[in-house]
């Protein structure tokens, strides 16, 4: 017998309506199947099979995050295709930083109203995001809430798995002054800062539509531009050159990020000239009235990752980068400090 409940319904949850999302979302799951993945969708637990094949100890590293108030963009412009790569990118750029490479990825969707149509949307931006990283999609949640939220928004997270082999886990402690940082270019405001992003340009609906000419394209539109995923670059730069460290720049900007990946004793020197800002960073700050500092310590200001390298391996790390597709550039050395940060 097809299960329904009337009465459910009636509170707000409409369960064949789950159902439905999960059919419409099949196809887009389909696209992220790996050799590894044992189970479909449907079960009570995604099941896995991890290729351990030449570790010696694997070791798994997870991690997760949600996509935060940049939401509210999708919700005003009503695009909802994009907004899952930025939930699967906040999740695999993090477990990339210690040389793991992700292995499955599982979402949750929490929704005032479940409209099948939109749901599979949502999903299927988790499944391109997860084509982009190389791994499989293999379960997640969506949760009809009436009552907690209004029927037209919802929320959405999820987490990652990866695998490393033990001795190859990235040892910060390895770096030394006078080794090299590189910046990784961004895509944009990525999904970090977007409180104030939204405080700045008080949005709504006149104000996502407003074309600058700086950004070549209107302000929701370059808001909502996806995090950009670093997975596949950083795998083939850590088979070209030895990377010591390497630094998701997400909220909290630099000044919060990169020394988590520096040792104690060591800071990344860095002149405000050699970062390569982007126009949505210089426009924020003009039209909010933002310090330098204050920007610097709150959004990526154009570089999503930093990794660091000896002086020797610069021009290869970089060259492999670009050939991953990534803008990448030297944007400061190691040096004896404990600041962390020190811009010049």
């Amino acid at each position: 017998m097809k299960s329904f409940s009337d009465s459910y319904k009636a509170a707000g949850v409409d369960v064949t309506a789950g159902y439905r999302s999960v059919e419409l979302m099949k196809a887009h799951v389909a696209r992220t199947m790996t050799s590894g993945v044992l189970s479909g969708i449907g079960g009570f637990g995604g099941l896995f099979e991890v290729d351990t094949t030449g570790m010696e100890h694997p070791v798994l590293v997870s991690g997760t995050d949600g996509v935060g108030t940049k939401l509210k963009i999708a919700m005003l412009l009503d695009r909802h295709d994009t907004i899952g790569i930025d939930c699967v990118a906040m999740c695999v750029n993090d477990i990339i930083c210690c040389g793991a490479k992700p292995q499955f990825f599982l979402d949750y969707i929490a929704i005032g109203k479940n409209v099948p149509e939109k749901v599979a949307t949502i999903v299927a931006g988790v499944a391109e995001g997860c084509v982009q990283s190389g791994c499989a999609l293999i379960g997640g949640e969506t949760a009809e809430h009436p009552g907690m939220m209004p029927e037209d928004e919802y929320d959405l997270a999820g987490f990652a798995v990866g695998v490393v082999d033990k001795a190859k886990i990235l040892q910060p402690d390895t770096q030394k002054p006078g080794d090299v940082m590189i910046g990784i270019r961004s895509s944009g405001v990525h999904s970090n800062g977007f409180s104030l992003v939204r405080k700045v340009f008080d949005i709504g609906p006149e104000s996502v539509a407003q074309y600058y000419e700086e950004l070549g394209t209107t302000l929701g539109e370059c808001l909502l531009t996806p995090t950009r995923i670093y997975v596949k670059a950083i795998m083939a730069l850590l088979d070209a050159v030895p990377v010591k460290s390497i630094s998701h720049i997400t909220g909290g900007g630099f000044y919060e990020n990169i020394p988590r990946s520096l040792p104690k004793g060591l800071s990344a020197k860095i002149r405000r000239s050699d970062v390569d800002v982007l126009p949505i960073f210089r426009l924020i700050a003009e039209k909010g009235g933002i310090p330098e500092r204050d920007m610097f310590n709150t959004f990526n200001m154009g570089v999503g990752m930093t990794v660091v390298v000896d002086p020797a391996d610069v021009q290869q790390a970089i060259a492999s980068l670009k050939a991953s597709g990534e803008e990448a550039y030297v944007l400061g050395t190691l040096v004896e400090s404990d600041e962390g940060v020190i811009m010049e």
